[in-house]
């Protein structure tokens, strides 16, 4: 099973369009082929962000359907249990928990649209692809 760390902008990209890499990882999560791998502050930042105003006027969903979403990805997901913490590592403080969700889960690829943001993570031997890179691997 291949387990990887979706950054936010993953899931953000995901629901803005139905043709893009990050909604066909997505459909991979929901064939089993993909575990997200997310941490209690992880999976908050999602909620937070996918429900703010101008994410709800791009994606069109309302705050029932980001629920409903959000509790079909929590399924399919694992729980992730930082016990070691390095911050700082990248520039964004937000991204920290990103970082740290792949660490502490063994994640075979941390998933983002801002690969060069987490440039640190070599340090732990963590693979960063974009969605497209993923699917290409996943074949």
């Amino acid at each position: 099973m291949y387990r990887a760390v979706l950054d936010t902008s993953v899931l953000v990209a995901a629901l803005r369009s139905r043709n893009g890499a990050s909604n066909a990882l997505l459909r991979k999560v929901a064939l089993g082929e993909v575990t997200p791998l997310v941490s209690p502050a992880l999976f908050l930042e999602y909620e937070d962000v996918l429900k703010r105003p101008d994410q709800r006027q791009a994606h069109g969903f309302a705050n029932d359907d980001i629920d409903g979403f959000l509790a079909a990805f929590a399924s399919a997901s694992q729980a992730v249990e930082c016990h070691f913490r390095w911050r700082p590592q990248l520039r964004d403080p937000g991204d920290e928990m990103v970082l740290e969700a792949a660490v502490n889960g063994a994640a075979d690829a941390l998933v983002t649209h801002n690969v060069r943001d987490f440039g640190p993570a070599k340090l732990f031997r963590l693979r960063v692809l974009t969605p497209a890179g993923c699917l290409k691997e996943l074949g």
